[in-house]
This record gives C-alpha cells, structure tokens and sequence, in this order.
C-alpha cells in the first residue's frame, strides 16, 4: 500500500511520491518501495536505509510494515509513509478488534428498516443510505428554511429536497436527522450505519468513468469534501459505521489499477483537512479517513469492495476455473494503496435486488444454497475469505437482499434465499472473516424486512436466542 507523500517547501526537501509495489504480498515476498523526492537526502526505516531518487529498493516484511520515508536537508526534513500489507492465510479472527471495540463478540446482524422492525428484536445495527446530492453551495446550509437548495429545489419544508442535511422539519437544524437517527439506534443499543453515497449525485455525472474524473474537479470535490465534514461533526463523538462510496471505487479500479495515477483535487478541496495529501485518488482514500479520526473519533470507517471490480464480476462467476482469490487479491491490492488498510472493515454485497426480481426480467442472478452449481454461496465467501486476509480487515456484508423462498415474486414480495442461507450457516461466515451481516432493500419494489412476511425477523430472534455465532470462538 502506498501512503500519499508530504509536500515540503519547493525550495528545500520535498516528496513527490513514495510507493509499494505490490501493496499486498504473502509472508516473506518481496515488494518494491520507490521514493521519488528532491532537495536532501533520503533514508528509509525499518532497516532499509539511505535511497536514492526514483531508484527501487526490495523488502521482504514477515508482518505488514510501514516504512517511513525521511528527505532531509540541514534542519528541514519531510517524510512519507507506505505500507506493504502482508496476508495471513488461515488467519484466526481478523474481525476480533473490531467487534471488541464495540463490546461485542458474535457475527453483527442488522437492516435497513422501519421503527418498529428496529424495535422489535435485538439488532447490532441500523443503516440509512444518504444519497440524493448536496446543498448547491460550496458549504452547507446554515438554514433549511431560508436560502437553501439542493439541485436548485428548496429545502423549505423538505419537500423535494435531496440533501439529507434537511431531512427533517425545516424549522430544526441542519443535520438534526442524522443526530437523530444515530441517538434513537443508540437508544435501542444499535450501531447506527451511514452509507454514504454523494459523489455520483453531486458530481452529475454518468456512473462509472465519469464520476472518477469528477475528483479532479476542485469545485465538486469541495462541495463533497465540506459535507462530509458535516456529517462526521453531526455524529461527533458518538460509536457509528461509516460506510463510503458503494462501487466508486470499483469504477475506479477500472479507470486505472494505480490509485497514485487517478487526479484528485484534495488539496484545493480541503486544504485544512488534506492539504499535505497526494493529489490522487489514494490522496482522497486517505483524506477521508484522516477526517474521520479528527471529525468523529469513535466512528469506524470502511470503504466498498464491489465482486465485479476487478473486470470479472465474482459474484457471479459461472467458469469453475476462475482463482477467485487472486481476483480478490487484485482488488485488496488496489484498495491498500487507495489507503483502505487505514481503516476499520472494508464492506461488499451479494445483489443489489432480489433473486426473483432479477428473474422477472431475464436474468438469473441467484446463488445455489445447494453449492454445485455456480454462482453460489461457498464461491463468494471463499473471495471475501481471500479478500479480508490480503487486506487484514474483516467484511462486513451490506444490502443483504430480504426475500425468501416464500413470497410470490410479486412487488415487494421477490424471492431470494440470501437470508434463509446465511442466518443457517454463521460458522461459515465466521470461518470467512465476515464481522457482519446487513440486510435491506436496494431498489423501490423490493422485498423489504416489513413485506418479507417476518421472516427475517423471526430469523434474527431464533439466532439471538441460540447466543449468536462468535467470530472468534
């Protein structure tokens, strides 16, 4: 993984990068850390010594490593950091730190869904997805009833209005939703999640190639960059998920393999924030995170890891000759040198509709819970499995579709048997690193946990009963 470099005067020390190539290896290969700097000397720690500019040296870390790059001349010194993550095959409990973290121990379970669902068992957490654009200036509103608007709707009395900052009765504050939902899930003793998912909707742009490339747009990223702000003050010092950008950075990916090659205005965008940041997407990965620890130091952060980012969507891989853990690698490769190794779980999904939705219109996009046929269960979890130990972070599964095996694959009725699966194979999960499991619709007409006809309710109830299934036993 490559840490962006720090800037130093133009007229003394400064880096211009400082990268790890591959970021992810297996214990006792070899990766190549490159410093391209000027003005002074440079070493490198952890026994590596002094280097040259734009000259690599190897090293073979038994641990994930970070090395710190020094570039010095008489009292002025600038430095840099890059990390060769090292996989774990077979690692015991990667998870365990983060459920310990939040005095908890078995695998998470949570939804998307109304007060009364959230109320009715004991859930580890809640999500809400915030998306829908921002304010249309280059800050947030002061006043959701007086000279506010997002995509030029007011948000006077929150009719029409796409930002999430005035979700609520106009007359209250800005972000007042968001404090609210997080203190009712604290209320019923849930980890309140926040997907947040603004770049595509604020940018304009069409998904994919596009909203990449909107990162070098000062204007846009500033916008983002100070609503993100406003989100991770609204949570402040209370214990929530932040879960970033769902399939930005497989598009990303896709744009280019190397995070350091993709533009990114950070600095102009947040100078206060992320002015030392490389001007790069990894810059951006790593002024997010470096906002969260500042903004809402008990918050824990993860970014996307979407099946198909690597060009090959796994999750529905039907080649039985496909290393699906290479694929995985692919992509932890990528996403540790955007900077994701910084931060505390990295989140994937299975489908972002049900089954029996899927089928209605062609496409057969279900897993087999038998596991002969392909795609099913034991293929995906064995690339999560591959995935969370190249990263060294625990997954956590989100959008879990909420159909079942009952319904009549009608609107809000679709069939699947994601929650029937995963609820009866825990110890499968744990086995593959996954921390958690989340369900809840991803499109409108979608089976939710309040049309499911209860059974992911009674599901979730029987598994409190039985204790839950630890991660780390």
């Amino acid at each position: 993984m490559s840490s962006p470099g720090t800037t130093g005067n133009p007229a003394g020390p400064a880096v211009q990068s400082f990268t790890a190539a591959p970021g992810v290896v297996s214990p006792g290969a070899q990766a190549q850390l490159t410093a391209v700097f000027q003005g002074g000397q440079a070493t490198i720690d952890n026994g590596v010594g002094a280097v040259q500019s734009g000259v690599p040296v190897m090293v073979a870390p038994a641990a994930t490593t970070t090395y710190t790059l020094t570039v010095g001349v008489g009292s002025a010194a600038v430095s840099s950091a890059a990390t060769v993550v090292v996989s774990q095959p077979g690692a015991a409990c990667i998870g365990g730190p983060l459920l310990q973290s939040l005095g908890r121990t078995r695998i998470l379970t949570g939804a998307s869904m109304a007060d009364g669902t959230a109320s009715a068992a004991g859930w580890d957490a809640r999500y809400v997805y915030l998306a829908g654009g921002l304010f249309d200036g280059s800050a947030p509103c002061q006043s959701c009833a007086t000279s506010c608007t997002a995509a030029q709707v007011s948000c006077a009395n929150t009719v029409g209005c796409g930002w999430y900052g005035c979700w609520q009765w106009d007359q209250l504050p800005p972000g007042q939703y968001i404090r609210d939902f997080v203190s009712g899930a604290k209320g019923r003793g849930e980890v309140p999640w926040l997907t947040y998912y603004e770049l595509l909707q604020t940018s304009k742009a069409n998904e994919g190639s596009a909203e990449v490339a909107a990162l070098n747009d000062a204007a846009v990223l500033t916008r983002y960059l100070a609503d993100f702000r406003f989100l991770l003050q609204q949570i402040g010092t209370n214990t929530a998920f932040v879960h970033v950008e769902p399939d930005f950075w497989a598009f990303a990916e896709q744009v280019n393999g190397n995070p350091h090659a993709i533009a990114a205005k950070v600095r102009e965008a947040a100078p206060a924030d992320c002015g030392a940041e490389e001007e790069s997407l990894a810059g951006f990965g790593h002024c997010l995170i470096a906002m969260a620890r500042k903004y809402a130091p008990n918050a824990r952060i993860g970014f996307h890891a979407s099946p198909f980012a690597t060009g090959i969507d796994v999750a529905q891989n039907r080649n039985a000759s496909l290393d699906v853990a290479a694929e995985a690698r692919k992509l932890a490769a990528f996403l540790a040198a955007a900077g994701a190794t910084a931060a505390d779980f990295v989140v994937t999904d299975a489908s972002d509709r049900d089954a029996g939705y899927y089928a209605s219109i062609g496409q057969q996009r279900g897993w087999d819970a038998t596991n002969q046929t392909l795609p099913n269960f034991h293929q995906d979890l064995s690339w999560v499995k591959a995935l969370a130990e190249a990263m060294q972070l625990p997954v956590i599964f989100w959008q879990l579709p909420v159909g079942n095996t009952t319904m009549n694959n009608t609107a809000d009725h679709w069939q699947d048997n994601r929650v029937e699966y995963f609820y009866a194979h825990t110890a499968e999960l744990a086995a593959a690193h996954v921390a958690g499991m989340l369900f809840g619709a991803g499109a409108g007409g979608q089976t939710t946990p309040e049309t499911d006809g209860g059974l992911l309710l009674s599901r979730e109830k029987a598994y409190e009963a039985a204790g839950g299934q630890q991660l780390c036993p």
